[in-house]
C-alpha cells in the first residue's frame, strides 16, 4: 500500500524526543520527521576531519604526485559516494537500520557473518579517530595523550548513547566549525607557500593513480553499513533526488576538501608529515591562540565523526544479539552498556597502538573493503532489482519465519564474492597472484562488486522467499 509521512499529512506525529529510544527496532510513520539537508551537513561536517586529511595525504606519502592524486581522490569519492548515496535511499523507505535489513538476504542468524566484520570495522575507525583526537586534547587541556584519548572516549559514549537527533545536530555545527576552521587553513597555505613546485608535480602513473581512487572510494564504502541509520527518521515519502543528493554532495565536498588538504600538506612538508600529522596541522597556526583553536576544531571533527563509528557499532552489536535472542527492542541499560563496551574497546586498542597505528589502520582498511564490497552489491540488487523495497518486519526477527536462520545461496554468493577479489588485491597483507595483469594495480573492489551483483541477481531468481509478490506483511 502506499505511505504517506510528511508534517502536513501527519498533523499529530509524536514530537521528536531529544534522547533516542529506539535501536533497531522499525520507526514509526508518525515518529518520522527531518529533510534531507540534515544528511548534506552530517556528512559534510562529518568528514572535514583529520583522519581524511591523513587518508588523502597518503596518496602522496606513498608515491604518488599531486596533480593526479587530487584527480584519483575526486573520482574515487564519486564512485564510492553515489554506492553510498544508493544505501542511504533504504533508511526512509524500510524504517530500519542498515544492517538488520541483510537478514533478508542472509537469514537471521546469518546476517552475523558481515555484521561481525562490520563491528571490527567500526572499531578501528574509532580508535584510529580517538588517536588522533586524543593527541588534540592533550594539547589543548594540557593533559598527557592517554588521558586525552580517554576523555575524548568519555565524550563519545554520552553523545552515542543520546543518538539520532543529537548526532545531526553535530552535525550541523561540526559543518561550520570546519568551514571555517579548514578556510583559514587554506588561505594560510597559500598565503605563506610558493605553491608552484606543488602543482608542477606531474607525473601520472596508472598504479599511483588508482591507489588514490581505491583511498577515496574504500573511504566512501566503508560508510554503506551505516549510512541508513542516519536517514530511517525521515518520512518514507522523502524525494530520492534530493536525498540522494544530499548525502552525495556532503560526503564528497567534505572529503574532498579534506584529502585536498592533506595532499598539499604532505607534499609540503615531505617526510616531515608521516608521524607527525597533527602537529604539522596544528604548526598552521601562526600564533599559539590560532593553534588552540585548530586543536578545538580537531577534536569537534572527531567527535562528530567517531560518534558515528560507536552509534554504529552499538546497532551492530544490538543486531548480532538479538537475531539470538529474538528481540526487537533494547532497554536504555542495555544501549548504555552496548555503547560503553565498544568505545572501551576502540580506547583500548588506541591506548595500545598509538605510534604505529595510523599505517596500519590504512592497509587494514583498503584490505576490509573486500568484505564489505559484496555486502554492499547483494544489498542494494536486493533492494533495487529484486524486493524493490519490500521488506516481511516482523520475519526478520523470527528465525522460523520467511527469511529463516540461514540463507544458504546468500551466504554462498556473498563468500564467492570475497574470494572472486583475493588474485586482483594487492595490499601488504595480501598480494593476489593476478594483479599482474593490472601492472600490479589493485581492481579487486571492481570486480568484486560487479561479480557479486551478477551471482545475486541469478541466484535470486531460485529464492523467492523475499521476492514482492509474496510479502502478504510487507510495508
Amino acid at each position: 500500500m502506499s505511505v504517506k509521512s510528511s508534517a502536513t499529512a501527519y498533523p499529530d506525529a509524536a514530537q521528536p524526543r531529544l534522547s533516542e529510544t529506539r535501536s533497531i527496532d522499525y520507526i514509526p510513520l508518525r515518529e518520522r520527521h527531518g529533510h534531507p539537508f540534515s544528511q548534506f551537513t552530517l556528512w559534510f561536517g562529518g568528514n572535514l576531519q583529520i583522519t581524511a586529511i591523513v587518508t588523502g595525504a597518503l596518496a602522496v606519502v606513498l608515491g604518488g604526485d599531486v596533480v593526479w592524486s587530487l584527480v584519483g581522490l575526486l573520482v574515487g569519492q564519486m564512485i564510492g559516494a553515489a554506492i553510498m548515496s544508493l544505501h542511504a535511499l533504504q533508511g526512509p523507505r524500510l524504517g530500519l537500520p542498515q544492517m538488520i535489513t541483510s537478514r533478508m538476504q542472509f537469514g537471521v542468524y546469518g546476517a552475523v557473518i558481515p555484521l561481525v566484520l562490520v563491528c571490527i570495522m567500526y572499531v578501528g575507525f574509532s580508535a584510529s579517530g580517538t588517536v588522533l583526537a586524543g593527541q588534540a586534547l592533550a594539547k589543548l587541556i594540557s593533559v598527557s595523550n592517554a588521558t586525552g584519548m580517554i576523555v575524548f572516549s568519555a565524550l563519545i559514549v554520552v553523545i552515542a548513547v543520546m543518538g539520532y537527533r543529537v548526532i545531526h545536530q553535530l552535525g550541523k555545527l561540526a559543518s561550520v566549525i570546519g568551514v571555517l576552521a579548514f578556510a583559514y587553513l587554506f588561505i594560510t597555505l597559500f598565503a605563506t607557500h610558493d605553491l608552484a613546485a606543488v602543482w608542477q608535480n606531474r607525473h601520472f602513473t596508472p598504479a599511483n593513480f588508482l591507489l588514490a581512487v581505491s583511498l577515496s572510494s574504500s573511504w566512501q564504502i566503508a560508510f554503506c553499513p551505516y549510512v541508513s541509520d542516519y536517514s530511517r527518521y525521515l518520512p518514507a515519502d522523502v524525494s530520492a533526488k534530493k536525498l540522494f543528493g544530499s548525502v552525495f554532495a556532503g560526503t564528497v565536498l567534505g572529503t574532498q576538501a579534506s584529502m585536498t588538504l592533506g595532499v598539499i600538506a604532505a607534499a609540503l612538508a615531505g617526510s616531515a608529515f608521516a608521524g607527525n600529522e597533527v602537529g604539522y596541522i596544528v604548526g598552521l597556526g601562526s600564533t599559539a591562540g590560532m593553534a588552540m583553536v585548530i586543536y578545538f576544531a580537531i577534536c569537534f571533527g572527531k567527535i562528530t565523526f567517531t560518534t558515528l563509528n560507536a552509534y554504529g557499532s552499538f546497532m551492530s552489536l544490538t543486531t548480532i544479539v538479538s537475531g539470538f535472542r529474538r528481540q526487537t527492542t533494547l532497554s536504555q541499560g542495555g544501549r548504555i552498556l552496548f555503547v560503553i563496551l565498544m568505545v572501551s574497546v576502540a580506547c583500548l586498542i588506541a591506548l595500545l597502538s598509538e605510534p604505529a597505528f595510523l599505517k596500519s589502520f590504512t592497509h587494514f582498511l583498503l584490505f576490509l573493503l573486500a568484505f564489505f564490497v559484496p555486502w554492499s552489491a547483494i544489498s542494494l540488487t536486493d533492494f533495487y532489482l529484486i524486493t524493490r523495497g519490500r521488506v516481511d518486519v516482523p520475519a526478520l526477527a523470527d528465525p522460523d519465519g520467511r527469511y529463516g536462520r540461514w540463507n544458504v545461496a546468500g551466504i554462498a554468493v556473498y563468500v564467492l564474492g570475497v574470494m572472486v577479489q583475493l588474485p586482483f588485491i594487492d595490499n601488504p597483507l595480501h598480494h593476489g597472484s593476478l594483479t599482474w595483469i593490472f601492472a600490479g594495480n589493485d581492481v579487486s573492489w571492481i570486480v568484486g562488486w560487479l561479480v557479486t551483483a551478477l551471482l545475486w541477481f541469478v541466484a535470486s531468481r531460485w529464492d523467492r522467499r523475499g521476492r514482492p509478490e509474496q510479502n502478504s506483511r510487507a510495508l
